[in-house]
């Protein structure tokens, strides 16, 4: 009867993309548990319902805010580069690249969702620096980072390494692959973990 109730919660249970579990993930910064949702969906898409809605990105699934991160690569600054052929801005071209990368997690044995996760905790910065106009002059003031801002700045930053990475003649979906897995296990080679150093340096300089 034991085996037969666990077989029935397993066809219950709602995996991303019917393969990826949800349980088991974990966040592990406590400035980050409230704004990052992990909530059990097959499609991560909720269609703009929570467009118009106050920091109600904290509430969309983590992967959904990865794919809307996905869409516009070429993201630098105030400035848009050309985004490749690729990423073309839909978001099932998106959906397909994030699940090919998650493929490619998941044969390491991994939970690509739990790497995720860990990928965003290691490459969000805790400070960042703003610029004051004090007296007609401009001065670098150090500033504690939001805790949805430093999700919004990690994915932002594996969106952009994974662009950079795929430019240099490799698949999309393997630089997404290297850009998530080396996030995940800190390696300060990668883009978006030499980011929050570089940020952090320069929040840390300008106390």
């Amino acid at each position: 009867m034991e085996k037969e109730s666990t077989e029935i919660k397993n066809e219950k249970e709602i995996k991303l993309f019917n393969k990826y579990s949800f349980e088991g993930v974990v966040v592990n910064d406590s400035g980050l548990k409230n704004v990052i949702s992990l909530k059990h969906v097959i499609i991560p898409k909720t269609s703009g319902r929570m467009s118009q809605q106050r920091l109600a990105r904290s509430r969309m699934n983590l992967v959904e805010r990865l794919i809307t991160h996905l869409m516009i690569p070429g993201h630098k600054g105030k400035k848009h580069l050309r985004t490749s052929k690729l990423m073309s801005g839909r978001f099932y071209t998106a959906v397909n690249l994030v699940d090919k990368a998650f493929d490619r997690i998941s044969q390491d044995g991994s939970n690509p969702i739990q790497v995720l996760v860990k990928a965003v905790e290691n490459s969000a910065p805790r400070e960042e620096v703003m610029t004051l106009l004090i007296g007609g002059q401009r001065i670098a003031k150090q500033v504690d980072t939001a805790p949805i801002r430093r999700v919004d700045l990690a994915l932002r930053w594996i969106a952009e390494g994974t662009y950079q990475l795929s430019a240099t003649g490799k698949k999309a979906d393997q630089a997404l692959y290297e850009i998530l897995t080396q996030a995940a296990n800190n390696q300060d080679i990668v883009f978006p973990i030499s980011k929050r150093i570089d940020t952090e340096r320069q929040a840390s300089s300008s106390r």
